[in-house]
């Protein structure tokens, strides 16, 4: 039985977060073995802020080690660079003629994004409709996203119904949203717990970066948020212990320890004692992690070899999807 498409992808910009790698790079790896994923480095997407090309080229490599290093497997998934495939760029102008601005007006992160970026230009503001043509292109089946997403992806529907009702032809396949039922599809900020923990963020001490060495982990974690309970309650409270709930998503997530037996082991335990595991086994999961980031990183004729198969692979989806909508159009 042939699997069905998975899609999503991830921009090449700054240091992933433990929530990077929980909330996405992990379940990626997990969605292999059901579906045929289909992942993108995303760094057209990456334009709106503007980046040297030396920096932006490293990126790329560096978010494509990461991958690799945490097990996405370019033989069972298709891994690819988003500009090498420039049908991507041809549906997003066409689909933009199927888009109403007043509907782009109200995309809820495009407000938030004017309020706190000076550089607001219409690749900020376009954004939606080429991750639409990111979907489309594959006929994708689903999309795993985290709540700050279902908009986009209730556009991308949208777009999609409209396109196909118009020319009365399935052109497009209506991809559906796949929630991350897991505890850690958000990881949030370390001392404001009631939001989302973001690579972007100007704090670093709201974050874990895949990179921060012991001595940082230790400092981050010993600092984060947990409440004032006396005795001190080590249990999973996401509206009265967001805090500790927080870390004990990321200590389940990397040890594969349920959280109820977290909790039961915790149970008489003081919150310094709770913080000390939580360090001792995120820095023994990250160095295990680097070491094999690092082991793909140093070997960049293949990480350019699989770029390249990868690219050749997409194109493939891409142009068929394309050549459809080119001929219903009347574009031939």
């Amino acid at each position: 039985m042939k699997k069905k498409i998975i899609f999503s992808g991830i921009q090449p910009t700054g240091i992933l977060t433990i929530g990077n790698y929980i909330g996405a790079l992990s379940q990626w790896k997990k969605l292999q073995k059901k579906y045929f994923c289909i992942y993108c480095i995303a760094d057209l997407h990456a334009l709106t802020n503007y980046h040297k090309k030396s920096i932006l080229n490293n990126n790329i490599l560096n978010t494509l080690s990461l991958f690799l290093a945490s097990g996405i497997n370019p033989e069972k998934s298709i891994i690819f660079i988003q500009s090498h495939v420039p049908q991507h760029t041809q549906l997003c102008w066409i689909l933009n003629c199927f888009t109403n601005f007043s509907i782009m007006k109200r995309m809820i992160q495009f407000k938030e994004k004017i309020n706190s970026n000076k550089n607001v230009n219409m690749g900020l503001f376009n954004y939606p409709i080429l991750m639409a043509a990111d979907i489309l292109l594959y006929q994708t089946y689903k999309v795993p996203v985290g709540k700050d997403q279902i908009q986009h992806i209730e556009l991308v529907r949208d777009i999609a119904c409209k396109f196909n009702n118009f020319y009365g032809e399935k052109i497009f396949k209506i991809p559906e949203k796949k929630m991350n039922k897991n505890f850690g599809s958000c990881i949030m900020s370390l001392l404001n717990p009631m939001k989302k923990m973001s690579k972007s963020d100007k704090n670093k001490n709201n974050i874990i970066t895949l990179f921060d060495d012991d001595i940082i982990i230790r400092k981050k974690i010993k600092s984060a948020v947990t409440d004032s309970n006396n005795p001190p309650k080590i249990v999973f409270d996401l509206k009265n212990k967001p805090g500790i709930s927080n870390l004990l998503i990321i200590l389940s997530n990397i040890t594969k320890i349920p959280i109820e037996k977290l909790e039961f082991r915790f149970k008489n335990k003081n919150y310094n004692d709770f913080k000390e595991s939580v360090v001792y086994n995120l820095c023994l999961f990250l160095n295990k992690l680097r070491k094999k980031y690092y082991f793909y990183r140093k070997n960049e004729e293949l990480l350019k070899n699989i770029i390249n198969n990868g690219s050749k692979k997409a194109k493939k989806y891409a142009k068929i999807t394309l050549k459809k909508v080119h001929n219903v159009i009347g574009l031939k």
